[in-house]
C-alpha cells in the first residue's frame, strides 16, 4: 500500500442511485422544457456527492456558485471556435450566483475536508513507477472552470477531470498525478451525434500554421496549437502486473453487462493499455482525478484581479460587514477577509486577508472607500488547504484603474511574467562601444559579399532588421538565391551576462504601440540589424535553384554585407504588380527608400521579380509535397498622427509577404539539416505533431453536412480540399474563415525539442509544412532560440575547417576537394568523415568553443523557450483583445452582422467577421423573451411575449432583462431617424430602451447598412443575423466585447 494514498474504492450502489435520480429529473425537466440551470447544478452535486463517499467523509453542503457545471441539453454545432482570443470571460457561468462565504470552511475550526490529502512524494514516485498513475498537465476549460483536461503522453485523449473535489485544487498550468477512473465511469464524449452537452474546447486559442511563424514581421502569425492537448511531461513506461488494467482496476460484471468484454495485453505498459482502452470505445471520454501536485505552475505567482470589498468576512464569526452602509467606521481585525476576483475565468475566486493588504488599500478601506473595487491588483496564491473552498492569496501590488489602458497592459505583462524592466549594466557592458565598424581579423576569417545586391523587405515600421536577401542568375537557367542573417551570436557569447538576460526573455514581445526587446536596442537596432549602407555581419546560405526548384548545390558560411536599401512589404508588392518599375522609379516623390552604393534601381527591382518567379515555384512545389497553409483575414487597428487608435479592418497577406516567406522556410530547413547532423544528440529542434484526428473527423462530418468533400488524411489532402472549398466558396469569404479556423483548431502546439531526447525512430516531422526536419534560424534578433542555432551552425563550419587542416585538404584547389572540404555543412553529407576520429574530435572541439550546450541543458533550454513563446502570444492575444475593447468603447456601439456557429436551447455562438472573433448570446431565463428549441431540425425561434416573470423558478435572483440580450428598437422611430439622420450625432449608446438610445444607435446603422431583425426570429447554424457590439467591464471586472441581438419590434 503506498504511503499518503487513501484508496477511494466505488460505491456502485450510489452510482447507481444517484443515475436514477438524475434520470428522473432528467424526464420531469423534459416534460415541461425548464430551464438548463437547474439540472446543472444538481448533476454537479450529484458528483460531488460521489465523491465526498469516496473520500470517506460526510456529504457537504458547497456553495452553488462552485457547482455550477456544463449544461446537460443538446448543442448542435461545430465545436466553438475562439478566434483571435485565448478565451473569454463566461459571463454567465457564476451570474446570478450567491455571495460566496467560504468562511465556515477554513481549516482549524472544526469543519470537515473538502479535498482529499495530496499524495506523499514517496506515493507518487511509487504509482509512476508501476504505472498506476500518470502526470500530465492540468489545463482548464475558460468557460467553465469546473472542466479541466489533462493530456498524458502517448494517450489520444484528453483525460477530463470534471468538479472541484477531482480537481483537488490544481490550477492551471500545474503538473499534476492523475488517477483514471474506471470504464464504468467514463462519460460520453462530447460532439458526437445525440450528445446533450456543450463541447469542452471553449479554452482553445486561435491557431494558425507553422509556415505563419517564420513569414514577415508585423504580421503576427504563429504555430497552430492547442491548448489542453499538449503537454511536455514524458509518461514512465514501465510494466504494471496484469490484473492493473488501468490504475489497477479489473472490470467488474457490471461493467461488462455495459460495455462488453475487455482483452487485455499482458505485454502493453499502463499508457499503451490506456490508449487500447480509449480505441475500444471512441464514443466515451476517459475521466479522472488529481492526487498530487507535481510541479506548480507559475501562474500562482502571477495573477491579476479585482478586490470585492463591500463585503467583508470573519474566519471566526462568519459575520458580513457592509461597507456601504458602514462607511469610515470600519476597523480591520486580525481575521478578516475580502474576495478576490481574478480576470482569467480558469481560476476561482481567492480569499486575501485584510491585514494582508497593501497600506494603500488598507487606508482607502478604512476610509470606507468602494472604488477600491476599480482597481487592478496583482496577487499570488498563498495556501490551499483541504479545508478551503477558496484559496488563500497575497496582493503584492495595485496596477491602477481597471478601466484604463496603461493598467491593463502592465497587468498583462505581469500575468505572462514578461521581463520589463532595464538591461543591466552587466549585459550593455558586453557589447562593444559605437561607434562600431567589423574588424579587419573577420574579413580574413568571413567571405565579403558586400559586393553582390542585398536589401531588407521588412514591415515599413521595423527596426530590428535581422534578415536579407540576394539573387543571382548563373549560366543554364540557375538562379543563385542568398538569405543573409544577422549575425547576434558574435556579440552574443555563451554564459556571459547577455546571454543570460536574453535567455531569461527568450523571445521579444511584440504590441500595438509597444515593443520589448529580447537584445538591447544597441544591438537589435544597431550593431546587429541589418541597417542598409552600413557592413554589417551575417551568418549567410546561398543555394542554386534549377528552373523547377530543385537545389543544385549550397553553401553555409559567415559573411560580410552590405545592404542597400530597405524595402517596406508596400514597396515590394508594387515591384512585383509592376506599380513601380524602371520608368518611375528614379523620379522624386516616388516613395521609395534612399539607394545605397553602386547600385541601380534597375538592380533591386529585377533582383525582387526574378525572387518573386522563384518563390512562387518554391511555393507551389512545397504544396504538392503536401504541405498545409491555413490562412484567414486578421484584424489590423488604424492609429491617426497622434497615436490615438480610430478603427480598425480587416486584412490578408499579400505576395510580397509569400516572398519573404518561402526563402525564410527554406533557410530553416537547411539549418536544421546541418545542425541535426553535426550534433544529432544537441541539436535545437522544431516539430509539429499531427492534429488531433478525433477533431478532424468531426471537421470532415461538418463539412460533409454543408456540401463540402472534405479529405483529412494528410495535410496535403487537408490542403487541397480546403482549397477546393476555397474555390466553391468564393461568394462566402466569410464562411471560408470559418471553416479555416475550424480546422485549424485540430492543430497542436509546434514546440522547440532537444534532438538527443528523443530516439532514432521518433517522428521529427513538420505537419504544417510537410517536412522531415525543421528549426528556427533566421529571427536572432528576437529569438533566442535562433542564437542558440547559430552557435551549432558556427561550430559545423568550425569542425569542417578543423577537419580540412587534419587531412590537409585545400577548399580552394579544385571543385571536387571543395565539396569533400564541406563535409558537414554542404548538400552531401560525408557521413563517413563525421564518424571518423578526425571527425569526432573536430566536431567536439568546436562544440566546446562555440558553447554548443549537453542534451540536458538544451533539453531544458528549448522548454523554457516554449513556455516564454506562449506567454509572448498569449500577450499579444490580451493586447489585441484590449485594444478592439478600446475602440468599442469609443464607438459606444458597433452595429455588424454575425454568422452563428453553434446553436442550442441556452446560448448560441457567433461569428463576428469584422472584427474576427467569437461570441456566445444567451437567452434563457430572459424577462419578455421567450426561446423555443426545436431539436429535430437544430432550430432555434426567439419571440416576444408580454407575460411577466419575477423571479426564476427554484433561482436566486430575477429574470435578466431584455436589453442584456438583444438592442431592440422601434420601427417607427426607426423610419423617423433615417429621414433625419443627416443631423444625428454619430455617436452611439451601449444600452437600449429610451428614445435618446434609439436615436443615437441609427448613425452606426446607415454606416454600415445593418438592418434590424424581427421577431420572431427563427435561426439556423450557419444563419447570418444583425448584432450589435458595446465594450462592457473594466471598471471592476475584466474588458470584455459584448454582443447582443440587434432587432426591431413595434412592441418595444
Amino acid at each position: 500500500m503506498m504511503k499518503g494514498a487513501v484508496e477511494q474504492p466505488l460505491v456502485e450502489d450510489v452510482v447507481d442511485r444517484e443515475k436514477k435520480k438524475k434520470n428522473r429529473r432528467s424526464n420531469r425537466r423534459s416534460n415541461r422544457n425548464s430551464s438548463v440551470s437547474a439540472s446543472t447544478s444538481v448533476n454537479e452535486v450529484n458528483g460531488e456527492t460521489i465523491q465526498c463517499l469516496k473520500n470517506g467523509s460526510q456529504s457537504k453542503n458547497i456553495t452553488s456558485s462552485e457547482l455550477t457545471s456544463a449544461s446537460n441539453v443538446s448543442f448542435s454545432s461545430m465545436p466553438t471556435m475562439h478566434i483571435n482570443e485565448p478565451g473569454s470571460v463566461e459571463a454567465r457561468s457564476m451570474q446570478n450566483q450567491p455571495d460566496v462565504d467560504p468562511s465556515y470552511q477554513n481549516e482549524g475550526y472544526g469543519q470537515s475536508k473538502i479535498f482529499s490529502a495530496h499524495w506523499s512524494v514517496e506515493a507518487v514516485n511509487e504509482a509512476l513507477a508501476k504505472g498506476d498513475a500518470f502526470k500530465a498537465l492540468f489545463r482548464v476549460n475558460a468557460h467553465n472552470r469546473l472542466e479541466a483536461y489533462c493530456k498524458i503522453d502517448g494517450v489520444q485523449t484528453d483525460i477530463l477531470i470534471s468538479g472541484i473535489a477531482a480537481q483537488n485544487r490544481a490550477v492551471e498550468g500545474d503538473f499534476v498525478l492523475i488517477k483514471v477512473d474506471p470504464l464504468s465511469m467514463w462519460t460520453k464524449m462530447k460532439g458526437l451525434a445525440n450528445n446533450s452537452a456543450p463541447l469542452e474546447d471553449s479554452n482553445l486559442l486561435p491557431e494558425a500554421n507553422e509556415m505563419n511563424g517564420d513569414s514577415c514581421k508585423g504580421f503576427h502569425y504563429y504555430d497552430g496549437f492547442l491548448l489542453g492537448e499538449t503537454s511536455t511531461s514524458h509518461p514512465v513506461r514501465i510494466e504494471s502486473a496484469g490484473y492493473n488494467f488501468i490504475n489497477g482496476h479489473h472490470p467488474s460484471t457490471s461493467d461488462s453487462t455495459h460495455i462488453g468484454p475487455i482483452r487485455v495485453n499482458e505485454d502493453m505498459n499502463s499508457v499503451e493499455r490506456l490508449s487500447s482502452m480509449i480505441g475500444l470505445y471512441p464514443s466515451k471520454r476517459p475521466t479522472g482525478r488529481v492526487v498530487a501536485i507535481i510541479e506548480r505552475s507559475s501562474r500562482r505567482d502571477g495573477l491579476v484581479g479585482f478586490l470585492n470589498v463591500n463585503q467583508r468576512f470573519n474566519f471566526r464569526g462568519g459575520y458580513k460587514k457592509d461597507l456601504k452602509k458602514n462607511k469610515g467606521s470600519l476597523l480591520i481585525s486580525e481575521c478578516e477577509y475580502v474576495q478576490l476576483t481574478p480576470t482569467d475565468p480558469k481560476f476561482t475566486e481567492m480569499m486575501v486577508l485584510v491585514k494582508d493588504l497593501p497600506d494603500c488599500i488598507k487606508k482607502r478601506l478604512e476610509e470606507g472607500d468602494s472604488t477600491v473595487e476599480m482597481e487592478l491588483v496583482a496577487a499570488h496564491i498563498d495556501d490551499w488547504g483541504e479545508g478551503s473552498l477558496l484559496p488563500q492569496a497575497h496582493v503584492s501590488h495595485v496596477f491602477g484603474r481597471g478601466g484604463e489602458v496603461e493598467p491593463q497592459i502592465n497587468a498583462i505583462l505581469f500575468e505572462n511574467a514578461i521581463c520589463c524592466s532595464e538591461f543591466s549594466p552587466e549585459s550593455i557592458s558586453c557589447l562593444p562601444h559605437v561607434p562600431w565598424e567589423v574588424p579587419s581579423e573577420e574579413f580574413f576569417s568571413r567571405k565579403d559579399i558586400r559586393n553582390l545586391c542585398i536589401f531588407t523587405i521588412d514591415p515599413s515600421t521595423a527596426t530590428d532588421l535581422d534578415d536579407a536577401l540576394s539573387i543571382e542568375r548563373l549560366s543554364d537557367g540557375i538562379f543563385r538565391i542568398g538569405v543573409h542573417i544577422a549575425d547576434a551570436s558574435y556579440f552574443v557569447l555563451p554564459d556571459t551576462a547577455l546571454d543570460k538576460e536574453a535567455q531569461i526573455r527568450s523571445t521579444s514581445v511584440y504590441m500595438l504601440k509597444r515593443k520589448i526587446p529580447m537584445l538591447p536596442m544597441l544591438l537589435s537596432e544597431n550593431l546587429g540589424s541589418l541597417n542598409p549602407g552600413v557592413d554589417r555581419l551575417t551568418f549567410s546560405i546561398f543555394w542554386d535553384l534549377n528552373a523547377v526548384g530543385d537545389i543544385i548545390d549550397r553553401w553555409v558560411g559567415r559573411t560580410v554585407i552590405r545592404s542597400c536599401c530597405k524595402l517596406s512589404y508596400e514597396h515590394a508588392q508594387d515591384i512585383t504588380d509592376g506599380k513601380i518599375g524602371l520608368e518611375n522609379s528614379n523620379t522624386s516623390g516616388n516613395g521609395l527608400p534612399q539607394l545605397h552604393g553602386h547600385f541601380k534601381w534597375a538592380d533591386v527591382i529585377g533582383s525582387i521579380k526574378s525572387l518573386y518567379e522563384v518563390a512562387k515555384t518554391l511555393k507551389d512545389k512545397r504544396f504538392c509535397n503536401g504541405a498545409l497553409q491555413l490562412e484567414s483575414s486578421k484584424p489590423v487597428f488604424l492609429f491617426d498622427e497622434n497615436g490615438t487608435l480610430y478603427d480598425s479592418v480587416l486584412t490578408e497577406r499579400k505576395d510580397s509577404n509569400f516572398l519573404v516567406e518561402e526563402f525564410m522556410l527554406l533557410a530553416n530547413r537547411t539549418a536544421a539539416e546541418v545542425i541535426s547532423r553535426a550534433f544529432p544528440d544537441s541539436a535545437l529542434l522544431r516539430m509539429h505533431p499531427a492534429p488531433n484526428m478525433r477533431k478532424l473527423k468531426e471537421f470532415e462530418s461538418f463539412c460533409y453536412k454543408h456540401g463540402l468533400e472534405l479529405d483529412a488524411s494528410t495535410s496535403g489532402q487537408l490542403h487541397q480540399s480546403l482549397q477546393r472549398a476555397r474555390e466553391k466558396l468564393k461568394d462566402d469569404s466569410v464562411l471560408f474563415d470559418i471553416l479555416t479556423n475550424y480546422a485549424s483548431r485540430a492543430m497542436q502546439l509546434a514546440s522547440y525539442f532537444c534532438s538527443g531526447d528523443f530516439k532514432e525512430n521518433a517522428d521529427w516531422s513538420h505537419y504544417g509544412l510537410a517536412v522531415p526536419i525543421y528549426t528556427h534560424f533566421t529571427s536572432p534578433l528576437r529569438r533566442y532560440p535562433d542564437i542558440v542555432v547559430h552557435r551549432a551552425l558556427a561550430a559545423a563550419l568550425e569542425a569542417e575547417e578543423l577537419y580540412r587542416k587534419y587531412r590537409r585538404i585545400s577548399p580552394k584547389e579544385n571543385r571536387e576537394e571543395e565539396v569533400a572540404g564541406r563535409c558537414f555543412t554542404g548538400i552531401y553529407y560525408d557521413k563517413d568523415a563525421a564518424e571518423s576520429l578526425e571527425g569526432r574530435e573536430a566536431l567536439l572541439a568546436a562544440a566546446l568553443k562555440h558553447g554548443v550546450p549537453g542534451m540536458n541543458i538544451l533539453a531544458d533550454v528549448a522548454a523554457y523557450c516554449n513556455d516564454r513563446s506562449l506567454a509572448c502570444r498569449n500577450v499579444k492575444d490580451a493586447c489585441d483583445k484590449l485594444y478592439m475593447w478600446v475602440l468599442l468603447k469609443k464607438k459606444e456601439v458597433l452595429l455588424t452582422e454575425a454568422r452563428v456557429l453553434g446553436l442550442g436551447p441556452r446560448f448560441m455562438s457567433v461569428y463576428i467577421h469584422k472584427l474576427a472573433i467569437e461570441r456566445r448570446i444567451y437567452y434563457d431565463d430572459v424577462e419578455g423573451l421567450m426561446a423555443e428549441w426545436l431539436e429535430a431540425t437544430s432550430t432555434l425561434v426567439l419571440n416576444l411575449f408580454a407575460l411577466k416573470r419575477s423571479s426564476r423558478r427554484g433561482g436566486y435572483s430575477n429574470y435578466r432583462p431584455l436589453e442584456d440580450v438583444a438592442l431592440v428598437v422601434s420601427p417607427y422611430d426607426l423610419k423617423e431617424e433615417q429621414d433625419t439622420r443627416g443631423s444625428v450625432n454619430k455617436s452611439s449608446a451601449a444600452d437600449a430602451g429610451d428614445a435618446d438610445t434609439i436615436r443615437q444607435c441609427l448613425e452606426p446603422i446607415s454606416n454600415y447598412g445593418i438592418n434590424p431583425g424581427v421577431f420572431p426570429l427563427t435561426v439556423h447554424l450557419l444563419s447570418t443575423i444583425p448584432v450589435a457590439l458595446n465594450a462592457v467591464g473594466g471598471t471592476d471586472r475584466p474588458p470584455e466585447i459584448g454582443v447582443r441581438l440587434y432587432m426591431s419590434s413595434y412592441l418595444r
